[in-house]
């Protein structure tokens, strides 16, 4: 199977590239930092030396970029599996939060997802199948203290999700939202876990790869993870 997983270098979307490929699937990877994302594509290969690992340094906030990369991906093959990872955390509030952040958070955290999908769905839909998933945030649920352009943004996300899992429901093609609570990513960079308060990485992306083991008439739409002791 071909799995493509935007923002793929660090974080969530890495562990999950990590479990993929080591059931044998195509991992196709995108992210902003070229040297992180070449040094993770590296190390999966060397890992995982029977599959296929490819990376495209992209900013998914870039419409054009994202359509490009959706494009590069749909030369060698039609996902089987597409994970939305790519996003950015800037905290701050709707009154006082400087200007641009709405901008800024909404074209990262929706607009990225959005145009990808977008181009990736005439070939899945003609296909008639696949998984798409979404990394949306409790941020999506509840608004929170200091959560501003960032929530908002996850709340269009978790939108964005929930109008796909309608339309595509015709076409063998699933859909699901997650809402993970705090996990070690680069939004907790510097954060002291040795008292393991808070998820790992790994967490959630066990639990993308579990959702993938269904029947094809099951779907998992919408999965709440959070810390064992609740969120921060």
């Amino acid at each position: 199977m071909q799995v493509i997983i935007t923002g793929g270098s660090k974080g969530i979307g890495k562990a999950t590239a990590e479990l993929f490929a080591a059931q044998g699937h195509d991992i196709f990877l995108c992210a902003r930092g070229e040297m992180a994302l070449y040094k993770t594509m590296e190390a999966l290969q060397t890992r995982f030396p029977a599959v296929q690992i490819k990376a495209k340094p992209v900013d998914m906030s870039q419409k054009k970029e994202a359509i490009a990369f959706a494009e590069w991906c749909l030369a060698t093959a039609v996902p089987d599996i597409v994970v939305n990872n790519a996003g950015l955390f800037e905290p701050g509030s709707v009154a006082d939060e400087a200007d641009g952040n709405l901008e800024s958070q909404i074209q990262t955290n929706l607009y990225s997802a959005y145009h990808f999908t977008r181009t990736l769905l005439p070939k899945m839909k003609e296909k008639k199948s696949g998984h798409i998933f979404t990394l949306c945030s409790v941020a999506s649920l509840k608004a929170y203290h200091n959560g501003g352009a960032y929530s908002i943004s996850k709340f269009a996300l978790r939108g964005f999700t929930m109008n796909l899992r309608e339309e595509l429901k015709p076409y063998g093609i699933k859909v699901t939202a997650l809402y993970p609570g705090s996990a070690m990513t680069d939004s907790w960079k510097g954060f002291d876990n040795t008292e393991k308060r808070i998820m790992e990485a790994d967490d959630v992306a066990k639990m993308i790869v579990a959702c993938t083991t269904l029947s094809p008439q099951a779907c998992v739409e919408e999965l709440v993870i959070r810390p064992q002791l609740g969120d921060l």
